[in-house]
């Protein structure tokens, strides 16, 4: 038997929920024409990823709230370290930040919904 990935590690690599080891994605997040490719089916299990047709629509509201969590954090690091930041100040940090986290928001939100709404149990045997 392989070395098994907790849940958590599992979500944060990426991989399959049923065998915790199958990749979701066929490429890095930062390849930037292709960080969006899912595989259809688990390399290991053959676990259909997209358990009906556009459930992975939810996904949108979970990236919603990675965008407000990086808006809160971001205006409470540019508060903290500069003294008295300008509209333009705000905005800049903000947008590039977001920008530089969409394939991580994309990818993250898509797996947490598979794991928590896909309702799909772990394997130890596969």
């Amino acid at each position: 038997m392989t070395n098994q990935l907790s849940a958590w590690g599992a979500v944060a690599a990426c991989k399959c929920p049923q065998c915790r080891q199958g990749q979701m994605f066929k490429s890095g997040p930062y390849n930037l024409t292709k960080f969006s490719d899912m595989h259809v089916r688990c390399p290991h299990c053959n676990l259909r990823f997209e358990v009906e047709p556009g459930f992975f629509y939810g996904a949108m509201y979970v990236s919603y709230g990675f965008s407000v969590a990086t808006f809160i954090a971001c205006f409470v690091a540019v508060n903290v370290l500069v003294d008295k930041p300008t509209l333009t100040v705000y905005l800049s940090v903000i947008i590039t930040t977001i920008l530089l986290m969409v394939p991580i928001s994309f990818r993250y939100s898509r797996v947490l919904m598979l794991y928590g709404f896909g309702g799909v149990s772990y394997d130890p045997s596969l």
